[in-house]
């Protein structure tokens, strides 16, 4: 291992400055971790292009030797058979991934959250995260005002059911044939103490892209959770993404400027989810970010397999592509405080 230090990612808007802002972004984008994995794969990474170029090349860079899962089409991230690297490079790239912030577990930078959103992904994790942020509630690691649990009507597929090992009973069948949205929902219930719901709200029609959904829960003791599939903003191509949901979030819930608000997900995730939400929760309500991952190792039974090195390039490239799109915004957006 190269022994990196780690390489912050940038602070969560609210009141951090636009030029702040662009020195993170363009700092972890030129860091030695960075600088050596291009290296790894035969290239170096140019000095003098301005930010917005810098980003430009090192996704042309990412897509042409990290983009694994475009080579097997349109299909999920567990699906992406693995690609082996030589040994010394799958070193490298763990100990690059580690300092640029998807690898080991990072503490909770705060205690008061004025929200915590936890986000979907394939149904075991649905699963883990809701677990994971009864516990931070229940241990008191974080005060929030309220929780919101983020999905979408993406169909579960039958891999992702036989990966959880859950009992037959009623909650697992009412996972066949069900959507990430319904684990989302059977995790926050199980973790949360089976509460009634208090409120449903549904899309009228069949299933599509367009569709969405809003479950409230008031579990005792504990702040409101809801469960919430939000729709597609491009809905002719494509499902919804992670940006959909903070948007679908924000609008049901409309925060307030200056909220707090801490989002779990997986840490290999964490760079592009943290900088995704900076730009939709960030740039557009005026939200403080801050994003953490799940650590494995409070989880109860077998906790997530450790990713391969090129499942930690993949979301090196993710990161990339986010860090671009929120450089963009900030370019575009006036000088001072964001927003």
């Amino acid at each position: 291992m190269s022994g990196y230090q780690p390489v912050p990612l940038p602070a969560g808007a609210g009141a951090t400055c636009r030029d702040d802002l662009v020195t993170g972004l363009t700092g972890w984008a030129r860091s030695r971790p960075m600088r050596d994995l291009v290296a790894a794969f035969g290239d170096e990474l140019p000095d003098r292009l301005d930010p917005a170029e810098l980003l430009g090349w090192l996704d042309d860079f990412s897509a042409r030797h990290w983009d694994f899962r475009s080579r097997h089409g349109a299909v999920e991230r567990d699906e992406v058979g693995e690609t082996a690297l030589a040994p010394g490079v799958a070193d490298l790239v763990r100990s690059a991934a580690q300092a640029l912030g998807l690898a080991g577990p990072r503490p909770v930078p705060d205690r008061r959250y004025d929200h915590l959103l936890v986000l979907g992904g394939l149904a075991r994790s649905c699963l883990q995260r809701t677990g994971y942020a009864a516990r931070l509630v229940d241990t008191g690691a974080v005060e929030a005002g309220e929780i919101a649990a983020l999905g979408s009507f993406r169909p579960l597929r039958p891999v992702e059911l036989d990966r959880l090992h859950l009992p037959t009973d009623e909650h697992a069948r009412r996972l066949n044939g069900g959507y990430e949205v319904d684990a989302m929902d059977l995790g926050v219930r199980a973790a949360f103490g089976w509460p009634p719901v208090v409120e449903e709200r549904r899309s009228a029609g069949e299933l599509d892209h367009r569709s969405w959904s809003v479950a409230v829960y008031r579990p005792a003791a504990r702040p409101v959770v809801r469960v919430l599939a939000a729709p597609s903003t491009e809905p002719a191509t494509r499902r919804a993404h992670t940006s959909d949901t903070y948007h679908f979030w924000a609008t049901e819930l409309k925060p307030a400027a200056g909220d707090r608000v801490l989002v779990l997900t997986s840490q290999i995730y964490v760079p592009f989810q943290h900088c995704d939400a900076i730009l939709t929760l960030g740039l557009g309500y005026g939200c403080q970010v801050d994003t953490i991952g799940l650590d494995p190792s409070l989880l109860p039974g077998p906790g997530p397999v450790e990713p391969g090195a090129d499942r930690y390039l993949q979301e090196i490239r993710s990161a990339i592509r986010s860090v671009r799109n929120l450089l963009k915004a900030l370019g575009e957006a006036p000088s001072g405080h964001v927003p």
